[in-house]
């Protein structure tokens, strides 16, 4: 099977870009990256793509006027690479509907919390607010709507009685960095399906195990 072709967005420093790639380098791993695309000049993401030897081009939002220029801007590189899958990580900039119903079912998206709880920005200081007792994160499918679509993978990452939102945010991260080439993977090998906007993955199972917080 050919290995599908990635775009990755981003806007910062681009750790799950890094995983995504530290994952492609597999021989195995049904996907590459083909491209990453940032809107924001000097991305410490960059570096990253640098170092991997792929191919990078920053498309600023701020040379445009509305975010339909925008899109269009960063859709001829993106088409160019072959890509035909956009991830995104770390990239804060909303997708419009028209760029969504055109890239439907194949933009992923990772967010720091358990979608869906704590859509938006604040995700650990919110969830420490609201006193619960797991967190994590989730990878999706994008939809319109902020951090909405079919979910493809969430990992559960205890809170401890003296976080605070940074200490949070790093578990969280370590999270992300396995639960992104994971979510990747499934979808670039063809085992994901989307069925009246929920995920199926073939051949997979859900533990039987249960965690406990805290744990008595």
């Amino acid at each position: 099977m050919a290995r599908r072709k990635v775009a990755v967005l981003i806007s910062g420093r681009g750790s799950n870009l890094r995983a995504l790639l530290d994952a492609a380098a597999a021989p195995d791993f049904p996907a590459e990256i083909a491209l990453v695309v940032s809107n924001v000049p000097g991305a410490g993401g960059l570096a990253h793509a640098a170092l991997a030897g792929v191919p990078a081009v920053t498309v600023d939002h701020r040379d445009f006027s509305d975010r339909d220029s925008f899109e269009r801007a960063m859709e001829g590189p993106i088409r160019d690479s072959g890509a035909d899958l956009i991830c995104l990580a770390g990239f804060m900039r909303l997708m419009s509907a028209g760029f969504v119903e055109r890239w439907w079912d194949r933009i992923l998206n990772i967010h720091p919390s358990l979608l869906p709880s704590f859509r938006g920005l604040d995700t650990h200081a919110r969830a420490l607010a609201a006193g619960v007792r797991f967190s994590g994160c989730t990878v999706h499918f994008v939809r319109p709507a902020m951090d909405d679509g079919p979910i493809i993978v969430q990992a559960a990452v205890p809170v401890h009685a003296d976080d605070d939102a940074e200490r949070l945010a790093g578990r969280v991260l370590l999270a992300e960095h396995r639960c992104y080439p994971m979510a990747l993977r499934l979808v670039a090998s063809g085992r994901v399906r989307v069925v009246e906007e929920r995920v199926a993955v073939d051949g997979a199972a859900a533990p039987e195990a249960f965690l406990l917080n805290p744990e008595g």
